[in-house]
């Protein structure tokens, strides 16, 4: 089995993700671990108490961060991977015909790894550029003696070596479990998805049905989207209500986190759909249905599964946030009580309607060019 580059591009999404998980966890626990190294200098009470706070916001910060972000990277490869095996299964039918065991083709499948390696690595390496002022607006008012930075290789291990194998191995183990099928049926490119039939014979309008089993079919990309617009939501609204908690520094960087994996996030998802209906959207067009008419049948039915997102992540911010003020910063002065911001909840739902709105547009657009001769030759 050949993975070309165009193949390696397509798991970007897998490497941004990796990026923006590590170079959260690579700061803060490479901060907590420099913590630990003067605290022995900690005498008074408040510098006590202040000590402690940034030590559970690191653990906090890194727990959530990371374990939200693994989460959605093994998906992301456990779909990379079926999406791969769905668009070769003629070429990996011919391997497992000519005598290759499930194995011998699966463990080349290692090499869904690579982007995590370099997401990592480059994750890590961002990290140790942008330490120096966090360590500087972490101790902004003065409380705790100056923190040196330190090299941890231990640290480096964890974060960019153990998940590199991670998912190298997880990459072998996912598609040797998703190979199982027949060699025959793989080189006559019949699919092991069954079609789920609608719960009761109905006469539902063409462009009605074709929007719920899209979303039936393809399950898997309702994760992608309702965790994009979770994504939005939650960080934006967090950022914009962390200037009196939190340093300004802290607030961009989760806002730009947040934005680039809800764009990255709900590209990939998007873009499977339109590549799975191309055909069904070619012959609309050839039966006189408008782009706007087949973008409808084809986007609207994950349309609810983004609001959701929107309220999901809009709730997961105000108690992520009020859990922060009110157990890791209760004993320290001067901390603000947190209250929900509905003008800033407002603000965000206006800007994910105006992003969301504008990408189902300019899919739309995308939908006008699909030539109808390409794809029946395809």
């Amino acid at each position: 089995m050949i993975v070309s580059i165009k193949d390696i591009f397509k798991m970007t999404g897998m490497l941004i993700i990796s990026f923006c998980a590590i170079i959260v966890c690579t700061m803060f626990l490479n901060y907590h671990l420099d913590l630990l190294t003067v605290e022995n200098l900690i005498t008074t009470d408040i510098s006590r108490i202040f000590y402690d706070a940034q030590c559970n916001t690191c653990i906090v910060v890194s727990g959530v961060s990371g374990g939200c972000l693994l989460l959605t990277t093994v998906v992301l490869l456990c779909f990379y991977i079926g999406h791969y095996i769905e668009t070769h299964q003629k070429q990996l039918g011919i391997m497992k015909a000519l005598g290759y065991s499930r194995f011998s083709v699966a463990k080349n499948f290692w090499v869904f790894g690579l982007p995590v390696l370099a997401g990592t690595g480059l994750g890590y390496s961002m990290a140790h550029v942008i330490m120096p002022k966090l360590y500087e607006v972490q101790n902004k008012d003065g409380y705790l003696p100056d923190v040196p930075i330190s090299f941890h290789p231990g640290l480096c291990i964890s974060l960019v070596i153990v998940p590199s194998l991670f998912f190298a191995l997880s990459a072998v183990a996912v598609s040797y479990y998703k190979l199982k099928i027949p060699a025959l049926w793989l080189i006559r490119e019949q699919s092991k998805r069954k079609v789920v039939p609608a719960k009761k014979d109905t006469d539902m309008p063409f462009l009605q049905e074709l929007e719920k089993s899209n979303v039936r079919q393809r399950k898997s990309l309702i994760f992608f989207i309702t965790f994009a617009v979770f994504c939005f939501a939650a960080m934006t609204q967090m950022s914009c209500s962390m200037d009196e908690l939190a340093s300004q520094m802290m607030s961009i960087m989760i806002m730009a986190i947040g934005i680039v994996l809800a764009v990255v996030t709900l590209f990939i998802a998007t873009t499977s759909v339109i590549n799975a209906n191309s055909k069904t959207i070619t012959m609309m067009k050839v039966f006189g249905y408008s782009s706007r008419e087949c973008a409808n049948a084809v986007l609207n039915g994950y349309r609810p599964w983004a609001y959701l997102g929107f309220v999901l992540g809009t709730i997961y911010q105000y108690v992520l946030l009020k859990i922060m003020v009110s157990v890791v910063f209760k004993d320290v002065e001067n901390v603000p009580d947190y209250q929900f911001d509905f003008p800033v909840m407002l603000i965000t739902l206006a800007a994910f309607l105006i992003l969301y709105e504008a990408i189902m547009f300019a899919y739309t657009k995308r939908m006008e060019k699909l030539s109808v001769k390409e794809i029946m030759l395809d």
